[in-house]
């Protein structure tokens, strides 16, 4: 991809070789105030994570939206190491979809990454007018240098899986990837693979079921993902749908970072199984559930069974291990995946939840445990919430974790995250043998910023991460 680049792109020419990157010293974070007692706007956090910086562990720098209510969610790189070979492009915009104002704020990060600046923001109203989609979450960068950003539903709140397609250079708005009329029935996230010419996409449901709080009735009517949509990725159409065994609810999916491979996996929140997702020999594709997480049997909760709720995953960069959080149990779990069809438990560490003792909470029958396990305390603080967002260092010996899901869940599953605000905590990952051990030295504690407490919610560093980069 790279042979003879003088002076290369953005990025790093393989996932092996990006492991050998440098330490992370800056993290951004999307902090919201939607839903909480705050009239704020959302903003960006510039958190110092250097041990070596007298900042360490502190919001050195805080960027305000223009606008109130937007729902920061999820962010993603103008440009990336699918880009690597192209010594024209650089990483120094950071874009913000917003998951219900939808518009998508650009911030420049190249100038001073320490004190990023808006750039640009690209109205909802331009994307409606061109795409007729609304409700944006994941972006990715193309190779093309286009950036695309996935959708949940059409301006009214329907449900539409489309695709925005902004220039990565002027930002204006150029359409939609999909052909007309080919958007899928359900969007969410998606990841591409273009040496298989593939795509896939998982479902959430539609914004009118899911913005103002999650309902158990639209579970039964089967209002909320259930299928991974394969695209052809030369063609732009959706090729084939794939029904998932006990997969209710696919959110986050990840390819194996290698380019080469043809396998991946996906995590269903409200079934909590993670399946995998392979490429057969004449070409189709298919999946089966690798992992369940199994109900634990409770009383003083909103349902007799509480289940994992499987929130975010991720790939370590040499695709041996897999991450993924329980938010309501609240466990963080590290996989060996080095037999990709046997993912094998090798670390597990209990950060809050919903069933720690003291709590409202009574597990009468628990599959796994013994004892409900004890109340997080950091540096003091009683960590609320469950484990949520991870992001992993490049290398892959610390793992990066956030609380807040999304703030009108938050409000209804975790009410003492609106009054005491989000955190973060770092994990210090064996990447020998497997394991994970909290590092105690470590906190960000969001319920102390000068508005007032704040849900911060995924994690990018300046130079690329396990979830932000698709090598081509």
């Amino acid at each position: 991809m790279a042979a003879g680049c003088g002076k290369c792109g953005p990025g790093y020419p393989s996932p092996l070789e990006a492991m050998k990157g440098p330490r992370e010293e800056i993290i951004y974070l999307p902090c919201i105030y939607r839903n909480t007692d705050i009239e704020a706007p959302d903003y960006l956090a510039t958190v110092d994570v250097d041990p070596k910086s007298p900042q360490y562990c502190q919001v050195i720098h805080r960027l305000p939206m223009p606008n109130l209510k937007d729902e920061l969610h999820h962010s993603g790189w103008n440009t990336c190491s699918s880009c690597y070979g192209d010594s024209s492009k650089s990483r120094t915009k950071l874009v913000l979809p917003c998951l219900i104002s939808s518009r998508v704020y650009v911030v420049d990060v190249g100038t001073e990454p320490r004190a990023p600046k808006l750039h640009k923001v690209v109205e909802p109203k331009d994307i409606h007018a061109k795409c007729v989609l609304a409700y944006l979450h994941t972006s990715h960068c193309l190779p093309s240098g286009e950036v695309m950003i996935s959708t949940l539903g059409d301006p009214e709140g329907n449900s539409k899986g489309g695709f925005v397609l902004l220039d990565g250079e002027t930002w204006e708005v150029k359409g939609t990837w999909e052909r007309p009329g080919g958007a899928a029935p359900l969007g969410y996230d998606f990841w591409y693979q273009p040496r298989h010419n593939v795509m896939i996409s998982t479902e959430w449901a539609a914004p009118n079921v899911f913005r103002d709080g999650f309902n158990l009735a639209d579970v039964e009517a089967g209002r909320y993902g259930s299928h991974l949509n394969v695209w052809d990725w030369q063609r732009h159409e959706i090729v084939e749908t794939l029904p998932l065994q006990d997969g209710l609810l696919p959110l986050e999916i990840r390819f194996l970072h290698d380019p080469a491979a043809a396998q991946g996996f996906v995590g269903c929140a409200l079934s909590s199984t993670i399946q995998r997702f392979f490429k057969n020999k004449g070409g189709t594709w298919s999946v089966e559930k690798v992992i369940q997480v199994p109900p634990k049997k409770v009383k003083g909760w909103m349902l007799p069974e509480m289940p994992g709720l499987i929130t975010d995953i991720l790939l370590s960069l040499d695709d041996r291990f897999l991450y993924f959080s329980n938010w309501l149990h609240g466990d963080l779990r590290q996989y060996d995946i080095s037999d990709p069809q046997k993912p094998r438990l090798t670390g597990q560490l209990f950060l809050g939840g919903s069933i720690v003792k003291g709590g409202p909470v009574q597990v009468l029958e628990d599959k796994e445990l013994t004892a409900q396990p004890e109340p997080l305390v950091v540096k003091g603080k009683r960590v609320v919430g469950g484990p949520q967002m991870i992001q992993l260092s490049l290398d892959g010996k610390r793992l990066y974790v956030t609380t807040s899901l999304y703030s009108t869940w938050d409000k209804q599953f975790y009410p003492e995250l609106i009054r005491e605000g989000s955190v973060m905590l770092q994990v210090d990952v064996n990447t020998v043998n497997g394991g994970l051990k909290l590092n105690p030295n470590f906190l960000v504690d969001f319920g102390k910023e000068p508005l007032g407490p704040a849900l911060a919610h995924e994690a990018r560093y300046p130079g690329g991460d396990c979830s932000s980069d698709i090598w081509p």
